[in-house]
């Protein structure tokens, strides 16, 4: 009967390996910023007309804060993240 002198490894053994060989994960990454909350004012697609998304949801605020005139639908997209920022907190969603 033969018997096997390999050594076992565990799983961490394994894993560190794979670790040091494998890119860091853009997620983690302390230095990478790209997608970090930005002010609206920066954003590059700021000036395009607001969503379908934010124009319901800001409906939905200004009516909540009992500001109906809050609502504009010719906002751009920044105007309308703005003005949801400040309806959240009125209408006490913040």
């Amino acid at each position: 009967m033969a018997t096997t002198t390999a050594k076992a490894t565990s799983k961490a053994d394994r894993d560190s390996g794979a670790r040091q060989d494998a890119p860091e994960n853009p997620k983690t990454d302390p230095k990478d910023v790209s997608n970090q909350i930005k002010d609206p004012d920066q954003w590059t697609t700021g000036g395009e007309p607001m969503t379908g998304a934010q124009a319901s949801y800001l409906k939905t605020l200004s009516e909540e804060a009992k500001e109906p005139k809050a609502f504009d639908p010719n906002l751009d997209k920044a105007e309308a993240s703005k003005r949801i920022d400040d309806l959240r907190h009125k209408a006490g969603h913040a």
